[in-house]
């Protein structure tokens, strides 16, 4: 993908934000009992682990790695897919939903999600982004970490919307960045699937599954899916 300007990382993490806080906040309480496309999670708890991720940032921001970075916003996913464990999600899992179960009314998720979301806005549009910070036991520039949380509230944004239609679904903007992370973690392939930019996502990400035709497109490359879980 080649560097990233800062500009266009910080732009896509705003928009990501942004519309899934107007989403969020247009839930009730049923809506956040409602299912996700992340098996065993409901929508709250998919929000609840978006919101860790906002939770996150705001450490990872003003966390100084003190040393060169070691991953950007493409290598990330490739070590992520290699490092995590069966029992490390699992883990995870477990604990997004006690976490998010521990709300009486689960749309005081929602609330939290908002403030910290605008608060790590905020702090992301102070720190340059060429500052190199900490996070998971690896160092980015701001503008490569601010492009993985784009990706994750982007695809996450879409998780929370399969049983919920006509809601808002994430910008334009945000959608296109994941695209081209995605194109990035596929590279050159004998065929490539047409794809609409929403199918691409559910596609790369494990949502929906292969086809047979599609596999065979895709040849010894297919094996690779979901390049981002």
């Amino acid at each position: 993908m080649g560097n990233l300007h800062p500009r266009v990382a910080l732009c896509a993490v705003e928009d990501a934000y942004v519309e899934l806080s107007r989403f969020a906040s247009g839930l009730d309480h049923a809506d956040l009992m409602r299912p996700s496309r992340c098996v065993g999670w409901t929508v709250a708890d998919v929000l609840f682990h978006v919101l860790l991720d906002a939770q996150r940032a705001l450490v990872t921001l003003a966390s100084p790695a003190g040393k060169p970075a070691d991953s950007d916003h493409v290598s990330y996913w490739r070590t992520w897919a290699t490092e995590r464990t069966e029992n490390a999600a699992a883990d995870h899992a477990r604990f997004v939903r006690i976490g998010a179960a521990a709300y009486l009314d689960p749309r005081t998720v929602v609330t939290h999600w908002n403030e910290t979301a605008g608060a790590a806005l905020r702090l992301a549009a102070q720190v340059p982004g060429a500052d190199v910070v900490a996070t998971q036991g690896h160092s980015f520039t701001v503008t490569d970490f601010l492009s993985t949380l784009a990706v994750e509230a982007t695809v996450h944004h879409l998780d929370m919307t399969v049983a919920l239609p006509g809601r808002p679904v994430p910008r334009p903007g945000p959608v296109a960045h994941t695209v081209d992370v995605l194109d990035a973690l596929l590279g050159e392939v004998r065929e490539r699937p047409a794809w609409d930019d929403l199918t691409w996502i559910l596609k790369g990400t494990g949502r929906v599954p292969l086809t047979a035709t599609e596999r065979q497109g895709l040849g010894s490359t297919a094996s690779r899916f979901p390049l981002v879980g």
